[in-house]
């Protein structure tokens, strides 16, 4: 294919995904208390969010409101508020809306790069050069004493080079140290990678090491744009810690009135009031013509600096990067970049390394249309066709092969079904992870499959999204966090598939974990969210589950190897996998990575029953109580102290005992008693009876609490586990309340 096809191919898969998100979107917010704050010109709102928002200023939005969605602009997004500008008004109040916003326009930026492109023969070569490396390897691979060295000599030899960096195996250290060796010999050295975090984690490492060597030259090494923010550098890198050095009267200026307003903000979340919003409209104002100020002299910073870093999107859409010319470009994390992107950052210097692994999870991309599904969900590696081999790695191919993240017992699965062999470990990796193998829960083991079979059909759907979730499953994973905790393990993981079960940790997470949040590095995430980090301790919750017929395509479509990779490889000491190994035996072929997965744990008897949840449980959570199902006082207590409403979900094939015929007989008849059943209750007790059936017992009571298992006594074909929870929870026994039928 030649070079303008590529070009011209690209543009078109581009504008297609932009069709899409314009007329679709993806990315939806719930914005409430809204207020509008002027009508000059254009109608001005100011809005609430749950969580903090960064949508870049001038982004284009849409807002659903009242049920049709309306065009609009962002003019600031900061903490928990956004300010938005319409063409129209919609009143003075919104009490709640809804946002939409895809990051369509960067990819009109990437568009007009290629358009230049078009116009540059050096830089079509490049692009060529990237997409068919046929040319023979130059380097001289008879002098390699290391991976640094090797790589080193493959980007100084070599147009394009390819490094595979599986999970663990030293890809962060390597592309620093090449990168710093490139800026020690007088080189331009761009790092890109499509994520801030990504970039922020190769430049502290760049920084480190170049500090360490007493090469450190202030303003010579930048880190550009706005990061993660998570990321504390050994060295002043920043703009904002260049900013400081050379104009700190223009810095100064800049935090205090970021300070004005964030006070101003929290004022009108209090009480709103138009003197208010007067104020902070002036003060967004001010704001812009300071930041403006400082994008200038931030340009200045990119001329003056040797190594660069900043995301794919911001290179792609800044002149100061993209005018500009380097000797070596580092593209980081390629797995996940679009092939147009890592094509463009191809065309900036006159070398190119392009790191990642093709068996991690692909790039994201909405539409599918062919070309899109071509070029936007596929990889570099898969693309360029350095990712096919057989016996031999392609001439233009680095593989770190030897991983240290990872226990043994761990990467022994990841190493076999996923790597074929390929990659090792090396010697002091399981030495290295002792201690936090010997912590509990399961002291002295590295994996574990905490199996839920017979306990149950717990998997539901949400009602809009159709993601799932399972409850038994979710409850158990969060007794494994706390069991983490108090053995004194501080890095912990959750993830899993669906993001309706992520989204249910999160919320379980903040009811019952608001300070030890505060306390520890714990991500409750699906398995995007996940890929470039690491954790002590990761537990992966599949969710799939009876009743549902088979597993989702999540866990055993096309991408599903790369997905349990990623869950699996951001372990360092303990990989925990909650799953349903009687479904997956019934449901999932022996060829798919998730029933090789159960399979390989249940051989080397890594497996825990459900039986054992009285061992293993060594700490209850004062608001999360594990209780034999057969003891029902506390239960019945509950109950009978209800304020409000008590929910019972009676599932087929369940009856009530004479136990709890009496008991439901004493409620108070102040309380709404629901029975949800397709057992008439034959007007045994008073009650509103929803002639539905749901596939496990549970006890809602006064909308925050929730018995799970219960009842217990009665059930004939389907027995609920032997075990009932207890658990208290607002948000999430109200989110569950949200999904069931109660009319």
């Amino acid at each position: 294919m030649t070079t303008s096809t590529y070009l011209k191919e690209w543009q078109q898969a581009l504008q297609m995904e932009i069709g899409y998100l314009k007329k679709y979107g993806s990315t939806k917010y719930r914005v409430t208390n809204g207020h509008l704050l002027s009508s000059n010109d254009a109608f001005t709102y100011y809005f609430e969010t749950n969580g903090s928002i960064k949508i870049p200023i001038g982004s284009a939005i849409k807002l659903e409101w009242d049920g049709v969605k309306h065009d609009g602009r962002v003019l600031s997004s900061e903490g928990k508020s956004i300010i938005l500008s319409f063409e129209r008004t919609f009143g003075d109040l919104i009490h709640e809306a809804f946002l939409f916003h895809d990051p369509w326009e960067l990819l009109e930026e990437l568009i007009a790069r290629l358009d230049e492109i078009k116009k540059s023969k050096k830089k079509r070569s490049r692009i060529k050069r990237l997409m068919d490396p046929s040319m023979p390897a130059k380097h001289p691979a008879d002098k390699v004493k290391s991976n640094v060295h090797e790589l080193l000599l493959r980007s100084k030899y070599n147009t394009v080079t390819f490094v595979w960096g599986p999970p663990g195996t030293g890809k962060t250290y390597t592309l620093a140290r090449t990168a710093a060796n490139h800026y020690f010999k007088g080189k331009r050295v761009l790092i890109l990678s499509h994520s801030n975090s990504a970039v922020d984690v190769l430049m502290k490492e760049i920084s480190a090491f170049i500090q360490k060597k007493e090469r450190f030259k202030e303003g010579e090494l930048l880190r550009y744009g706005s990061g993660s923010g998570e990321t504390s550098f050994p060295v002043p890198i920043t703009t904002s810690d260049l900013l400081i050095q050379k104009d700190p009267a223009l810095s100064a200026n800049k935090q205090q009135l970021l300070e004005e307003r964030k006070h101003l903000k929290k004022d009108l979340s209090d009480s709103f009031s138009k003197r208010d919003s007067n104020q902070l409209l002036d003060l967004e104002t001010k704001i812009s013509r300071v930041l403006e100020k400082i994008r200038k002299q931030e340009s200045e910073f990119v001329k003056e600096a040797f190594v660069i870093g900043a995301t794919l999107a911001k290179a792609a859409s800044d002149p100061a990067i993209y005018e500009d010319e380097y000797d070596v470009v580092i593209v980081d994390e390629t797995s996940m970049a679009y092939v147009p992107q890592a094509a463009f950052a191809a065309s900036l210097a006159k070398r190119v390394i392009v790191c990642g692994d093709f068996k991690q999870l692909p790039p994201i991309a909405s539409s599918r249309h062919s070309l899109v599904e071509k070029w936007l969900k596929e990889d570099i590696f898969i693309r360029s066709g350095v990712a096919d081999f057989t016996k031999h790695l392609h001439p233009h191919m680095l593989l770190l092969k030897e991983q240290r993240r990872m226990h043994p017992d761990i990467s022994a699965f990841t190493n076999q079904y996923i790597y074929q062999k390929k990659v090792g470990d090396h010697e002091s990796v399981k030495k290295s992870r002792n201690k936090i193998v010997s912590e509990a829960p399961f002291p002295n083991r590295a994996s574990i499959l905490l199996d839920t079979s017979h306990t149950g059909e717990h998997c539901m759907k949400e009602k809009t999204s159709h993601s799932k979730f399972n409850l038994w499953q979710l409850l158990l994973s969060f007794q494994s966090i706390h069991e983490t905790y108090l053995s004194g393990t501080r890095s912990i993981g959750y993830v899993t598939p669906y993001r309706a079960q992520a989204v249910l940790m999160q919320q379980l997470l903040g009811d019952l974990y608001q300070e030890e949040l505060q306390n520890a590095d714990i991500l409750a995430a699906t398995v995007h969210k996940f890929q470039g980090s690491e954790r002590d301790v990761m537990i992966f919750d599949t969710v799939d589950s009876f009743p549902e017929n088979r597993a989702g395509m999540l866990t055993t479509g096309k991408d599903s190897a790369r997905l349990i990779n990623v869950a699996i490889t951001r372990t360092k000491g303990k990989f925990i996998h909650v799953s349903d190994a009687a479904f997956i035996r019934e449901k999932v072929y022996r060829s798919k990575p998730l029933r090789q997965l159960v399979d390989h744990q249940e051989e080397n008897h890594q497996s825990i029953p459900h039986q054992q949840i009285g061992t293993w449980v060594k700490h209850q959570h004062q608001k999360l109580r594990w209780i034999h199902a057969l003891k029902d006082d506390q239960l019945f207590a509950d109950i009978q102290s209800a304020k409000q409403s008590v929910i019972i979900s009676l599932p087929k094939s369940m009856n009530f005992s004479n136990k709890w015929l009496e008991e439901l007989a004493n409620v108070k008849r102040s309380i709404r008693l629901h029975i949800i059943s397709e057992n008439d209750p034959q007007n045994e007790f008073r009650c509103q009876w929803i002639q539905e059936n749901l596939s496990f017992p549970f006890v809602i009571i006064d909308d925050h609490l929730l018995w799970l298992g219960q009842p217990f006594e009665g059930a004939n074909r389907v027995k609920p586990p032997f075990v009932s929870a207890r658990l208290e929870s607002k948000n999430t026994v109200k989110h569950f309340i949200s999904q069931i039928p109660l009319s």
